[in-house]
């Protein structure tokens, strides 16, 4: 088989992909949960919002790295496969790429406040988070994909290589992995053909050696070699010394030491982030606003699926997707838990639409100066928390979801709906 078909069935792959996703952050196409595959999404749900399923696809994850290593990085990360493209259509020539420690700390520092309790860190960094807020025209997203686009036109996927955490983590653990990118010494003749090629930097063709740490298995190097010198697979084994290098040593020491560091911070920053919360009213399975700004990633793709177009970016008033009611927007859909089901962070928790028509995520209240008992919202109210009796209108506050539905169809601005401290079930 021509080798270089591997390349064309790996783009086919990746642009298969890309467009899922595309689809999928706009609201227009989500039957599959296929977000739920990304790498942050997946361990932050593991870690906050324990499923089997969650650990399952955790795990997968890691199993395919350590079978095929990168693999992810090229095929299953929509941001990277952006900037492959965006890198292909420019056709600019690219200055050679050089593996930088600064990417330990980058994870030590992003990954350490996230075990600590809070996205406060890698929500900025994270290229699935790059990627969807985007797409959803929120500011940093659009300036976050600006930049490193730019980047990309200098230094190809210098990005992945030297700073995206997930790329960082994966490229660890692909130092072990059974399947590799590696150089026939017997053929190859040091033309720098495969060098030139791989969009990483992660071929030396003159000591003929390929970092399987930032190697991505994008697979151009391998049609590129006229005289099949270079290969995909398990590679035959050598005898290599032992050495102890100093220099790593001191970068994984340093590391760590941060790394404890940032959990410690992570947690202070929990705290500090749940006691300046706004009162806010969030999506049934967020908790708490405290919970909710600290796991919410503002990938915004609940925002998307939002039957009635409730939910509201992360601005000045509170950093995480919330609710409002206050700009006719409407009210939160009884039969519909749209938000729940495509949270790909459990920052929105899984739960039913039985669960979630007897989740309370706010209080009503209603002002009887100005009620004229039309009965207009007790029709309306899917829970029996209003009803008219004896020509009165009567509120009962134990049956109260705080769906915003009896607001909205109010003619007479009689009702207003109030933030609880946490949400709980009837």
């Amino acid at each position: 088989m021509n080798k270089k078909k591997f390349y064309y069935i790996r783009l086919t792959v990746s642009i298969t992909v890309l467009l899922l996703s595309i689809v999928a952050v706009l609201g227009l196409f989500y039957p599959f949960k296929f977000l739920d595959f990304q790498f942050l999404p997946v361990f932050e749900r593991t870690i906050f919002d324990f499923s089997v399923l969650s650990l399952i696809l955790f795990l997968a994850i890691i199993g395919l790295t350590l079978l095929f290593g990168r693999f992810y990085c090229s095929c299953l990360c929509p941001f990277g496969i952006m900037q492959e493209i965006f890198s292909f259509i420019s056709k600019k020539k690219k200055a050679p790429i050089k593996n930088y420690p600064i990417k330990y700390f980058i994870l030590a520092v992003s990954f350490g406040f996230l075990i600590g309790g809070t996205t406060f860190i890698i929500k900025y960094i994270d290229p699935y988070t790059i990627f969807s807020s985007s797409f959803n025209l929120t500011v940093f997203g659009i300036v976050a994909l600006v930049l490193v686009l730019i980047l990309t036109l200098f230094k190809n996927r210098f990005f992945c290589s030297n700073i995206c955490p997930v790329g960082a983590i994966l490229g660890l653990i692909s130092k072990f992995s059974i399947n590799k990118i590696y150089i026939d010494n017997k053929k190859c003749v040091s033309c720098s053909m495969c060098e030139k090629a791989c969009p990483t930097g992660a071929i030396n063709s003159k000591e003929k050696f390929v970092d399987s740490e930032i190697c991505i298995n994008c697979m151009k190097c391998l049609g590129e070699c006229k005289l099949n010198g270079i290969h995909f697979g398990i590679k035959p084994k050598e005898k290599i010394p032992f050495s102890l290098n100093r220099r790593k040593l001191i970068i994984f020491t340093a590391a760590s030491a941060v790394f404890l560091g940032a959990i410690k911070l992570g947690i202070e920053t929990t705290k500090i982030l749940g006691e300046k919360i706004k009162n806010v009213i969030l999506p049934p399975g967020s908790v708490s606003e405290k919970r909710m700004i600290n796991k919410c990633i503002n990938c915004n793709l609940c925002i998307q699926n939002c039957t009635n177009k409730i939910l509201e970016k992360a601005n000045d008033n509170f950093g995480a997707v919330h609710i409002n009611y206050e700009k006719g927007k409407g009210y939160c859909e009884f039969n519909c838990n749209e938000c729940s089901k495509t949270c790909p962070t459990g920052a929105i928790k899984k739960i039913t639409l039985n669960e979630k028509q007897k989740t309370r995520i706010a209080m009503a209240s209603i002002n009887f100066e100005k009620c004229v008992h039309c009965k207009i919202c007790a029709k309306n109210c899917p829970t029996g928390a209003i009803i008219k009796e004896n020509g009165k209108i009567k509120f009962d506050a134990a049956k109260c979801i705080g769906c915003g539905k009896c607001k909205t169809v109010c003619p007479h601005g009689a009702i207003e709906i109030y933030s609880v401290y946490e949400q709980g079930l009837i």
